[in-house]
């Protein structure tokens, strides 16, 4: 089907739009903070004629912090996405359907049980989120499979819902049995705190992004399809089971590998894809780039404020401000 040259034209200047916000909001980043670097100081420290203290704050600190924080929100927002399109769910998330807790239980037993040498635990730590968020989704899928209907999508949520408090209960039982100075870290980083923040954290979590992401968006098609009723799918010729479940796969590597350095952050994948819908429609072609600049756009704005507000503020916390009444608002709507 041919995409409206309207509508091409009107996501061309949004994704300017988005960009532009996204770098106002990085210069912002840069210049503000307990250890703040001056606006006429950036260009200058680029080009190599910055002081000691000013090279440390922008290339040590803050733009390992900003690229790591939107590596993650493009993550956590196109994983959304996935998720929303194929279980026929708008209020669909990485959080609300279980990835986070998953991925939380399984970082948790590793810090607290097996962690040795912390360079390593850097670079194994998405593989432990993605290995463990993989075997939750395994558990919600079979539970939530039915041998007549297969995979419903409304049985698939709450299923994911299920298992996530499960889980959380989880989590609460193994902080009894461990050292409370252990328990800090993981408290935090449940809660959302960016605590991978320099660039050893990007280049962790990189090299999955630039698999993932280049296969999702040559599954667009897929996505609109799988999008529609299961009827029209099986309609036009679409493996249904084997694409819905390639798909979760790649959607619980995506949260993983995003929540593995940011923390149990939500609302970034339920809230990106709605604003880009709302932009642009639901064909993917046209929303998955404006998905993915808006969460980074987001994450990077949320920790920006939560830096700023105390250090010791997750960013969790105030993307769960904006995005709980947002979550509220689409539950009354639907």
């Amino acid at each position: 089907m041919v995409i409206n040259p309207h509508l091409k034209k009107k996501q061309k200047v949004i994704i300017l739009i988005l960009i532009l916000l996204l770098f106002f909001i990085c210069i912002i980043s840069i210049c503000v903070g307990k250890a703040n670097l001056p606006l006429q100081r950036i260009i200058p420290t680029i080009l190599g004629k910055g002081s000691f203290r000013e090279n440390f704050i922008l290339f040590s600190l803050r733009l390992p912090r900003i690229t790591v924080t939107f590596l993650a929100g493009i993550a956590l927002a196109l994983s959304g996405s996935i998720l929303q399109a194929i279980t026929h769910n708008d209020l669909a998330d990485p959080g609300i359907m279980g990835i986070n807790a998953g991925a939380g239980v399984g970082v948790s037993i590793f810090y607290l049980f097996f962690t040795t040498n912390t360079t390593k635990f850097i670079f194994v730590l998405p593989l432990i989120a993605f290995v463990s968020s993989l075997l939750t989704d395994g558990l919600i899928y079979v539970f939530a499979y039915d041998k007549e209907s297969g995979l419903h999508p409304i049985r698939l949520i709450l299923t994911g819902v299920g298992f996530s408090l499960a889980l959380s209960g989880t989590m609460v039982f193994i902080f009894s049995a461990v050292d409370p100075f252990q328990v800090d870290f993981i408290a935090k980083w449940m809660s959302g705190n960016i605590w991978g923040s320099d660039w050893s954290y990007v280049l962790a979590i990189l090299p999955g992004l630039l698999i993932l992401i280049p296969y999702t968006l040559m599954k667009v098609n897929h996505l609109n399809i799988l999008s529609l009723s299961d009827n029209v799918a099986v309609g036009v010729g679409v493996k249904l089971k084997k694409e819905r479940l390639v798909l979760l796969v790649v959607a619980v590597a995506l949260a993983s590998l995003a929540v593995s350095i940011t923390g149990g952050i939500s609302f970034i994948g339920l809230m990106a894809p709605h604003i880009a819908k709302r932009l642009v429609g639901p064909r993917h072609q046209l929303n998955l780039p404006i998905t993915l600049l808006t969460g980074g756009f987001l994450l990077v704005l949320a920790d920006t404020i939560a830096r700023n507000i105390s250090a010791t503020l997750p960013t969790g916390i105030v993307v769960s401000l904006i995005g709980a009444p947002y979550f509220m608002y689409l539950l009354i709507r639907k």
